[in-house]
């Protein structure tokens, strides 16, 4: 049998379909998922990122937000259908409210989010990053820790949501700043993981599909409309 994407697609409907049929409106599987309302804006926010070149080494008072090879370009929303637009927008507002400046930079060397995070954290000024891949996946990482270690990890995709997403653009802040903020709340969905790892794993094969391990990071332009 050839396995394509078209037949792990029809496979991921229907095991989504023996939990809930609802789950299987997901990311373009079967349909549209209900609208999510962010905490600052109630619509969907469009996203357009620009090249603007290499990325260099910036200033003591920022926060690299690290985003992976295909967001917002190639994949558009989050596992359970979060467009980027509004979680960038509450991540960068979010670094904003601590009073520190944000750069979006993107990373193309690796689609895993440890990677490219720690890369992003020892460009950035203050030690500092946060890493978002396509799905949804968060971390803030710190430049002088192994790769595999970090300040907070936020793995469960399915149960970020958008003040979720600015808590953490504040707390990545707070730590630029040499603060010690207690850990984002998190909530914990033990069924997350076999409704939603098919697909996790099929985004994660499109973002890698991406990945270019000779090109350089470069810094983007964000505008919402």
């Amino acid at each position: 049998m050839e396995i394509n994407e078209t037949l792990i697609r029809q496979v991921i409907m229907d095991v989504l379909k023996n939990y809930n049929p609802q789950e299987a409106a997901v990311d373009g599987f079967g349909g549209e998922p209900p609208p999510r309302k962010s905490s600052s804006d109630t619509g969907e926010a469009d996203l357009i990122l620009e090249d603007k070149g290499a990325a260099d080494p910036g200033p003591k008072d920022e926060v690299i937000v690290a985003v992976a090879p295909a967001f917002g370009t190639h994949q558009f929303k989050t596992i359970v259908g979060i467009p980027h637009g509004q979680v960038l927008k509450e991540i960068l507002a979010g670094i904003e409210e601590e009073g520190l400046k944000s750069r979006v930079v993107r990373f193309f060397h690796s689609s895993d989010i440890a990677a490219f995070t720690l890369a992003a954290a020892k460009l950035s000024g203050s030690g500092i990053a946060i890493g978002i891949q396509s799905r949804g996946t968060t971390i803030i990482h710190q430049k002088d820790l192994p790769q595999l270690s970090n300040l907070e990890l936020f793995p469960q995709a399915p149960v970020i949501d958008l003040p979720t997403y600015r808590a953490i653009g504040k707390n990545a802040a707070k730590y630029a700043k040499n603060e010690t903020p207690n850990p984002v709340p998190t909530k914990n969905d033990q069924m997350a993981r076999p409704k939603y790892q098919a697909i996790a794993a099929l985004l994660h094969i499109k973002e890698t599909e991406h990945v270019d391990a000779n090109r350089k990071p470069v810094e983007l332009s964000v505008k919402f409309k």
